[in-house]
């Protein structure tokens, strides 16, 4: 055989080598994605073996795809809501929001801190039965009620880009939460309400001790300077939630204030006990504040009313100043004798 011969042999070789590994590569590569190994956002993981409270939820990693973009425009729109949909944002039509503050106030590390409101989860537990409206409501309503009381402005469109950037958001918190939406760490930590009305002038010494330095002794806050928001929102006035706001209610605030307040308290390592607490979140909201439109809607069914809801009508005859200041005791005794009904808040 020459050698002419034999070098056109070995190039023949050489290319079925190289067609081979191709082939090969390309079965990998659809058998890969044929099992799913892939998805379009990020590498598939077993989502059961990650812990929901300790899992990355940095949106930085998230990907350019149409669904990433409208999950980094939810994120964007909760922790910089006042500069979106605040009434300062320039875009009279987007002016949803009736204060500069940020769901991120209240939903702290972006809805993902335990015991703060925390997000994770939230989506599996709806549609939900609601004793404000007295009927099951979709994540959308919920959302609406924060904008309509927290956010002391109106509803967005149930369809419209903000919604659906807001649920997309949610849906991606809930990534690692279980089927049944029931994450350690969801709503407020329960605090030992004391058997007692709020002593104000306990709140106010505190407030003045562990408060004001972020939250102003005035209670208004830090105010960002290049744009709508703050650094730490005001806790009253007219650019604060309205007494329609889960939060206006003293036993609701204390327990959000025992394990999040002051900043950088936690459920496992809190700074007040229950009683600071308490006569804090009573301090609070016996400032003033804005009045939500049409309070007297809330709860068609008056006995699902918190005991602590600061306005009537209610379906006993207690004074407001007792639903608003306690003891809160006298409260549940009654409707447990009346009704039948447990009530804890």
């Amino acid at each position: 055989m020459t050698y002419k011969l034999l070098r056109k042999k070995r190039t023949t070789v050489q290319l079925l080598i190289g067609l081979s590994f191709i082939v090969v590569l390309l079965l990998i590569v659809f058998f890969l994605f044929k099992n799913e190994t892939f998805e379009t956002d990020y590498v598939k993981i077993d989502k059961n073996k990650i812990d929901p409270l300790t899992a990355d939820y940095d949106t930085f990693h998230l990907d350019d795809s149409r669904k990433s973009k409208q999950i980094k425009y939810g994120y964007e729109l909760f922790i910089n809501t006042a500069e979106y949909l605040g009434p300062k944002n320039g875009k009279r039509e987007r002016s949803f929001s009736g204060n500069n503050l940020a769901c991120n106030n209240c939903h702290l590390n972006a809805g993902t801190k335990p015991y703060s409101g925390m997000l994770i989860g939230v989506i599996n537990r709806f549609p939900q039965f609601r004793g404000r409206e007295n009927k099951i409501g979709t994540i959308e309503e919920r959302i609406n009620g924060c904008m309509e009381r927290s956010m002391n402005g109106k509803p967005l469109p149930p369809n419209g880009e903000e919604m659906k950037a807001f649920v997309a958001y949610m849906h991606w918190l809930n990534q690692f939460a279980p089927e049944d939406g029931k994450v350690k760490g969801a709503g407020y930590a329960r605090i030992k309400i004391p058997n007692r009305a709020v002593d104000l002038q306990k709140g106010e010494k505190l407030f003045l001790n562990k408060c004001a330095s972020c939250h102003g002794e005035d209670g208004q806050g830090i105010a960002l300077q290049d744009y709508p928001g703050y650094l730490y929102p005001p806790l009253w006035g007219e650019d604060s939630y309205n007494i329609g706001a889960g939060m206006a209610r003293v036993i609701t605030a204390a327990e959000f204030i025992k394990t999040n307040m002051p900043y950088g308290a936690t459920y496992e390592k809190p700074e007040l006990t229950d009683e600071e607490a308490y006569d804090l979140a009573g301090y609070i909201n016996q400032q003033d504040r804005p009045i939500k439109t049409n309070p007297e809607f809330d709860f068609p069914d008056l006995k699902k009313k918190p005991v602590s809801t600061p306005y009537p009508p209610y379906a006993d005859t207690f004074p407001v100043s007792q639903h608003q200041l306690g003891p809160f005791q006298p409260i549940m005794e009654f409707y447990k004798e009346e009704y039948g009904m447990k009530k804890t808040k």
